[in-house]
């Protein structure tokens, strides 16, 4: 489970844990168990990085005019609540899995909790001469307050308006490349003003438009070198892709403006475990599991949005809080013309 934490916690913070756990020991187990425990154990840390990477779509229900544009460097972050640090491990839905100490179903630390006390468990193998054997594990740790009870991501975003009432937006996450690590994310927006069709547009005191926007988060993690068993091509790799569909009014004056609108997202996340791993069943056996498993979390949520742009000439800086499973602010500098 190491690596998988270690994966989640670069997707959706680039940080880095110390979990010193035994993703072996769990695969010996059964790869069932060892799928089942990954899948609780990363959603809600997927589920709020799905949250985190929609915030600051629009900063207005005005849609910039033919030739218009806008620039931006957006920062944004959801908040983690407590309920999202535990989620419930019951023994009787694992095969080989078991609580050393206390009841059979206990909360356990998820990607974003923390373990205090630690747990262990103790996992079941079968050895060919000695026959079924025990071994206890430490269940794995999350980054708990190491994150400050944040998720973010930042991405650079630029919009250009079409015309009447249409503006597009793309929004791209530089590459991130290392021996060991490729991490990249990107989208692509449509905003429609509908009182950009309406007579006498110019008149109404708010601006009223639709947003379509899509997201999609690519990243690789090769766990060969520092993997603690032995094998060929380990690698983490996720796909997480979100939809996000908004109705956005704002008000239209010089130069301090409100904007909010409600939502709906819709997104997925897939990690897989890839590459071929040598796993040893007691003292005389071992056996070669290629591409282990892949869990896979989904959101489906309504999103309240509240904000406020500045404007002062070519400089805009907006601010926004984002009501949903998990809240997210977010902020913005924004360079452009009208």
């Amino acid at each position: 489970m190491k690596k998988l934490v270690l994966f989640s916690i670069m997707s959706v913070a680039l940080s880095s844990l110390n979990s010193q756990n035994d993703i072996d020991v769990l695969l010996a187990a059964g790869i069932e168990d060892a799928q089942r425990f990954a899948n609780d154990y990363l959603a809600p840390g997927t589920n709020g990085l799905m949250h985190s990477m929609n915030a600051n779509w629009f900063n207005s229900g005005k849609t910039k005019p033919l030739g218009g544009f806008e620039i931006s460097l957006i920062a944004n972050a959801s908040l983690v609540k407590d309920e999202d640090k535990i989620f419930s491990l019951n023994t009787a839905d694992y095969n080989n899995v078991q609580f050393v100490q206390g009841p059979s179903v206990q909360s356990v630390a998820s990607v974003l909790g923390e373990n205090d006390p630690t747990i262990f468990v103790e996992v079941e193998y079968d050895d060919p001469i000695f026959g079924s054997q025990t071994e206890q594990i430490e269940l794995p740790q999350g980054i708990g307050d190491a994150s400050a009870n944040l998720l973010p991501t930042a991405t650079l975003q630029g919009a250009v308006g079409l015309g009447a009432g249409l503006e597009v937006k793309a929004r791209y996450l530089p590459e991130i490349e290392t021996d060991e690590v490729n991490l990249q994310m990107y989208g692509v927006g449509l905003q429609i003003e509908f009182t950009e069709w309406l007579p006498a547009d110019n008149l109404w005191p708010i601006g009223l438009s639709g947003v379509v926007a899509y997201s999609k988060l690519n990243g690789e993690y090769d766990i060969t070198n520092s993997s603690g068993i032995e094998g060929e091509n380990q690698r983490l790799k996720n796909e997480t892709s979100t939809l996000l569909l908004q109705l956005v009014a704002s008000t239209k004056l010089p130069v301090i403006n409100f904007y909010g609108g409600i939502g709906y997202i819709d997104g997925k996340s897939e990690t897989d475990l890839l590459g071929v791993y040598r796993v040893t069943d007691g003292i005389l056996t071992t056996e070669d599991i290629v591409d282990p498993f892949s869990v896979s979390s989904e959101v489906g949520a309504v999103r309240g949005t509240l904000g406020a742009r500045l404007k002062l000439g070519f400089f805009r800086l907006n601010a926004e809080y984002n009501l949903s499973e998990f809240d997210t602010f977010s902020v913005g500098i924004n360079f452009g013309i009208r």
